[in-house]
C-alpha cells in the first residue's frame, strides 16, 4: 500500500523530531562517544604502525590513548599560563576599560545631544538588568563547564575501547546488511575515514599555521598577551565563519582597551584580514585541501543547529558530521539529491527549465 505525501512527510518529521530529541536529551553520552569515533579514526595508522612492529594490540592502543592525552594537556597547561598572565593584570586593563567607557560616554552625549546622566541610567538599568538575567547565565555556562568535564572524563575511555573492539564494530556492520550491499557500505566507511582523517589532519596544521601567523602578526603589533589570542584566534577559526568573526573580535578589542591610540585596533583589523586572505587562499587549498566540500550555506546552518544541539563541542563536530551524511547520501540513490544540496558543486546553468504556459484570455 502506497502512502499519500501527507503521510509520509508527517511520519519523516515526527521521526527527525524524535532523533534530533534524543541526540539533545542523550548529548552526555553521545557527544564523548562521537568525539572518541573521530578520534579514534585519527589515531588508528598511528596504532596500526606499532601492531606491524610486532608491538602488542593493548599496549599499542594505550601509547595512542596516552600520547593523545599528552599533547592535550601540554596545549591545556601552555594557555592555562596564558591565561594566568592575563588575570594577573586584569586590574589594569579594567582600569583602562573603565576610562575607555567615560570616554565614550561623553563622546556620545556630546554628538547625539544625550545628558551623560541619562546614559548612565540607561547603563545602570541594562546592568541590573543583566544581573536579574544572571542566573539562567551562570546555569548555562556550569552546564557546559559539566558537559566538557564528561567528555574529558570519558573520551579516554570510549577512545581505547572503541580502538580495541574496532573489528568487533566493523563485522557488526557488515552483518547489519545483506552481501548484495556490502560493497556499498565498505565504500562508504573507507570514504568517511578518509576524509575524517584528512579534514582533522589538515585541519590541525592549519589551526597551527594560524597560531603562529597571528602570534607573529600580535607581537610585531605589540598587543598584550599576543601568544594567547595568537592561539584563541586559530581554534576559533577551526568553526567556519563564525569563529573568524570572534577572532578577530577579541584582539581588537585588547588593542582599543590596552593602547593608547586607536589605530592600533585598525591594523588589528587590517592583520587578521590579510592572515584570513592568505588562509582562504593559501593554507586551506593546499593543507586542508578542501576534503570536505559543503557549501558556505550549510556550513552556516550546520554550525548554528550544532551550537543550538550540543552548545560549542556541537559547533566543532558539525562540519565532519555534515561531511558523512554527504558521503552516506551520495551512495544512497534515493537520498542523493540530498547529497548535492550538501555539496559546493554549483551548475553555471540549470538543466531544469520551467515553461509557463500562458493562458488564452476567454473572451
Amino acid at each position: 500500500m502506497k502512502l499519500p505525501f501527507y503521510a509520509k512527510f508527517a511520519l519523516i518529521s515526527i521521526g527527525a523530531f524524535a532523533f534530533i530529541y534524543t541526540l539533545y536529551i542523550g548529548q552526555h553520552i553521545i557527544l564523548p562517544l562521537v568525539y572518541a569515533t573521530i578520534l579514534a579514526i585519527l589515531l588508528n595508522p598511528f596504532v596500526n604502525f606499532l601492531i606491524r612492529k610486532k608491538v602488542n594490540k593493548t599496549f599499542a592502543i594505550a601509547m595512542a590513548v596516552v600520547v593523545a592525552i599528552f599533547i592535550l594537556a601540554c596545549l591545556i597547561y601552555f594557555l592555562s599560563a596564558q591565561i594566568t598572565l592575563f588575570s594577573n593584570t586584569y586590574p589594569k586593563l579594567k582600569e583602562k576599560f573603565n576610562a575607555t567607557s567615560e570616554h565614550f560616554i561623553s563622546w556620545l552625549s556630546l554628538h547625539l545631544n544625550i545628558s551623560i546622566d541619562k546614559i548612565n541610567i540607561w547603563i545602570s538599568d541594562t546592568e541590573n538588568e543583566a544581573v536579574n538575567n544572571i542566573g539562567s547565565a551562570i546555569s548555562q555556562t556550569l552546564s557546559t563547564i559539566n558537559s566538557v568535564i564528561i567528555i574529558v572524563v570519558l573520551l579516554p575511555v570510549y577512545l581505547f575501547m572503541i580502538l580495541f573492539y574496532k573489528d568487533l564494530l566493523l563485522e557488526f556492520i557488515k552483518r547489519l546488511f545483506s552481501t548484495t550491499h556490502h560493497t556499498t557500505v565498505f565504500e562508504i566507511l573507507a570514504n568517511s575515514k578518509r576524509i575524517i582523517q584528512s579534514y582533522l589532519i589538515g585541519l590541525l596544521l592549519e589551526a597551527a599555521i594560524v597560531a603562529i601567523l597571528n602570534s607573529i602578526g600580535l607581537l610585531c603589533l605589540g598587543i598584550d598577551y599576543a601568544i594567547l589570542l595568537g592561539i584563541t584566534g586559530a581554534v576559533l577559526n577551526v568553526i567556519p565563519y563564525i569563529g573568524g568573526v570572534i577572532a578577530i573580535a577579541l584582539p581588537m578589542l585588547i588593542a582599543y582597551v590596552t593602547k593608547d591610540s586607536s589605530s592600533y585596533a585598525l591594523l588589528v583589523l587590517i592583520m587578521y584580514l590579510l592572515i584570513q586572505f592568505i588562509d582562504n587562499h593559501f593554507i586551506i587549498p593546499r593543507v586542508v585541501a578542501s576534503k570536505v566540500k559543503i557549501n558556505a550555506l550549510i556550513s552556516i546552518v550546520v554550525v548554528l543547529s550544532g551550537g543550538a544541539l550540543w552548545g560549542i563541542p556541537g559547533m566543532f563536530l558539525s562540519i565532519p558530521l555534515t561531511a558523512i551524511l554527504k558521503v552516506i547520501f551520495d551512495h544512497i540513490v534515493v537520498l542523493q539529491p540530498w547529497g548535492f544540496l550538501l555539496g559546493n558543486i554549483v551548475p553555471t546553468v540549470s538543466k531544469l527549465k520551467f515553461d509557463f504556459i500562458k493562458k488564452k484570455k476567454v473572451k
